[in-house]
Protein backbone atom coordinates (compact mmCIF):
# COMPACT_ATOMS: atom_id res chain seq x y z
CA UNK A 1 0.00 0.00 0.00
CA UNK A 2 1.31 3.70 -0.70
CA UNK A 3 1.54 6.15 1.40
CA UNK A 4 0.58 9.31 0.95
CA UNK A 5 2.91 12.71 0.10
CA UNK A 6 1.07 14.57 2.18
CA UNK A 7 2.98 15.31 5.48
CA UNK A 8 1.69 16.01 8.96
CA UNK A 9 3.91 19.73 8.55
CA UNK A 10 1.99 20.03 5.34
CA UNK A 11 -1.02 19.24 6.25
CA UNK A 12 -1.06 21.54 9.24
CA UNK A 13 0.94 24.33 7.27
CA UNK A 14 -2.67 24.51 4.40
CA UNK A 15 -4.96 24.27 7.37
CA UNK A 16 -3.04 27.30 9.11
CA UNK A 17 -3.38 29.36 5.54
CA UNK A 18 -7.29 28.04 5.28
CA UNK A 19 -7.73 29.40 8.87
CA UNK A 20 -5.75 32.98 7.60
CA UNK A 21 -8.20 33.20 4.94
CA UNK A 22 -11.20 32.70 6.68
CA UNK A 23 -10.69 34.74 9.37
CA UNK A 24 -9.76 37.64 6.69
CA UNK A 25 -13.06 37.16 4.63
CA UNK A 26 -14.83 37.55 8.61
CA UNK A 27 -13.66 40.61 9.27
CA UNK A 28 -14.03 41.81 5.41
CA UNK A 29 -17.54 41.04 6.18
CA UNK A 30 -17.82 42.59 9.04
CA UNK A 31 -16.21 45.73 7.76
CA UNK A 32 -18.64 46.00 5.42
CA UNK A 33 -21.31 45.51 7.39
CA UNK A 34 -20.55 48.02 9.82
CA UNK A 35 -21.34 51.84 9.93
CA UNK A 36 -18.76 53.03 7.84
CA UNK A 37 -20.27 56.80 8.11
CA UNK A 38 -18.19 59.40 9.30
CA UNK A 39 -20.06 60.21 12.45
CA UNK A 40 -18.30 56.96 13.81
CA UNK A 41 -14.91 57.83 13.06
CA UNK A 42 -14.46 61.25 14.74
CA UNK A 43 -12.57 61.62 17.70
CA UNK A 44 -12.78 64.33 19.80
CA UNK A 45 -10.30 65.71 22.48
CA UNK A 46 -11.40 66.79 25.96
CA UNK A 47 -9.94 69.46 28.04
CA UNK A 48 -7.21 67.39 29.93
CA UNK A 49 -6.32 66.04 25.97
CA UNK A 50 -7.83 62.51 26.29
CA UNK A 51 -9.81 61.14 23.56
CA UNK A 52 -13.37 61.05 23.62
CA UNK A 53 -16.70 59.82 21.17
CA UNK A 54 -18.36 63.16 22.45
CA UNK A 55 -18.55 66.47 21.44
CA UNK A 56 -16.65 68.89 24.20
CA UNK A 57 -19.22 70.95 26.05
CA UNK A 58 -18.99 74.68 24.60
CA UNK A 59 -20.40 75.94 27.99
CA UNK A 60 -17.33 74.92 29.64
CA UNK A 61 -15.09 76.75 27.27
CA UNK A 62 -12.03 79.45 29.02
CA UNK A 63 -10.65 82.14 27.22
CA UNK A 64 -6.69 82.20 27.27
CA UNK A 65 -4.89 85.41 26.70
CA UNK A 66 -2.37 84.87 23.42
CA UNK A 67 -0.12 87.37 25.31
CA UNK A 68 0.11 84.98 28.49
CA UNK A 69 1.42 82.12 25.66
CA UNK A 70 5.36 81.46 25.60
CA UNK A 71 6.68 80.28 22.99
CA UNK A 72 10.62 80.46 23.21
CA UNK A 73 13.61 78.98 24.97
CA UNK A 74 13.98 80.01 28.17
CA UNK A 75 16.97 82.82 28.79
CA UNK A 76 20.23 81.02 30.43
CA UNK A 77 19.89 83.61 33.55
CA UNK A 78 16.59 81.71 33.72
CA UNK A 79 17.81 78.83 34.35
CA UNK A 80 19.01 77.35 37.57
CA UNK A 81 23.03 77.38 37.70
CA UNK A 82 24.42 74.57 37.36
CA UNK A 83 27.30 73.38 40.00
CA UNK A 84 30.22 74.54 39.22
CA UNK A 85 32.68 71.94 41.01
CA UNK A 86 31.05 68.10 40.44
CA UNK A 87 32.17 64.93 42.22
CA UNK A 88 32.29 61.93 40.92
CA UNK A 89 34.74 58.13 40.55
CA UNK A 90 36.94 57.40 38.27
CA UNK A 91 35.88 54.07 36.51
CA UNK A 92 38.45 53.76 34.11
CA UNK A 93 41.99 55.16 33.77
CA UNK A 94 44.63 53.98 31.34
CA UNK A 95 48.08 55.69 32.40
CA UNK A 96 49.86 54.59 29.15
CA UNK A 97 47.64 56.45 26.59
CA UNK A 98 46.82 59.09 29.13
CA UNK A 99 42.95 59.25 29.22
CA UNK A 100 39.60 57.92 31.57
CA UNK A 101 36.59 58.17 32.63
CA UNK A 102 34.61 59.18 35.73
CA UNK A 103 31.07 58.84 36.49
CA UNK A 104 29.36 61.59 37.78
CA UNK A 105 27.74 60.89 41.47
CA UNK A 106 24.72 63.40 40.65
CA UNK A 107 23.82 62.57 37.11
CA UNK A 108 25.37 58.83 36.54
CA UNK A 109 26.69 59.71 33.40
CA UNK A 110 30.18 59.14 32.53
CA UNK A 111 32.52 61.90 31.64
CA UNK A 112 35.91 62.14 29.51
CA UNK A 113 38.70 62.77 30.76
CA UNK A 114 42.92 63.34 29.50
CA UNK A 115 45.82 63.34 31.57
CA UNK A 116 46.21 67.02 30.55
CA UNK A 117 43.13 68.00 32.75
CA UNK A 118 44.57 66.53 35.71
CA UNK A 119 45.81 68.67 38.48
CA UNK A 120 47.01 65.37 40.39
CA UNK A 121 47.96 61.52 40.01
CA UNK A 122 44.30 59.58 39.93
CA UNK A 123 44.32 56.26 39.84
CA UNK A 124 40.71 53.92 38.91
CA UNK A 125 38.13 53.73 41.89
CA UNK A 126 39.53 57.13 43.33
CA UNK A 127 36.70 60.11 44.50
CA UNK A 128 37.61 63.07 42.35
CA UNK A 129 36.08 66.82 42.23
CA UNK A 130 36.35 68.28 38.54
CA UNK A 131 34.32 70.53 36.35
CA UNK A 132 32.68 69.64 33.27
CA UNK A 133 32.81 71.21 29.97
CA UNK A 134 31.92 70.29 26.20
CA UNK A 135 34.62 68.96 24.39
CA UNK A 136 34.68 68.47 20.38
CA UNK A 137 32.72 64.87 21.27
CA UNK A 138 30.51 65.58 24.06
CA UNK A 139 31.56 67.12 27.66
CA UNK A 140 34.59 66.43 29.40
CA UNK A 141 36.50 66.97 32.81
CA UNK A 142 38.47 69.32 33.49
CA UNK A 143 40.62 70.49 36.73
CA UNK A 144 40.30 66.93 37.98
CA UNK A 145 41.69 66.97 41.64
CA UNK A 146 41.45 64.02 43.92
CA UNK A 147 39.50 64.03 47.12
CA UNK A 148 41.36 63.35 50.46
Amino acid sequence: MARSRETYGKKEVRNKKEKKRKAKELRRAEKKDGDGSLDSMIAYVDENGMLSDTPPDPKAKTEIDVNDIDISIPKKEDLLPEDVVRKGVVSFYNEDKGFGFIRDKETNESLFFHVNNIEEPVKENNMVTFEKEKGPKGPVAVKVKVLR
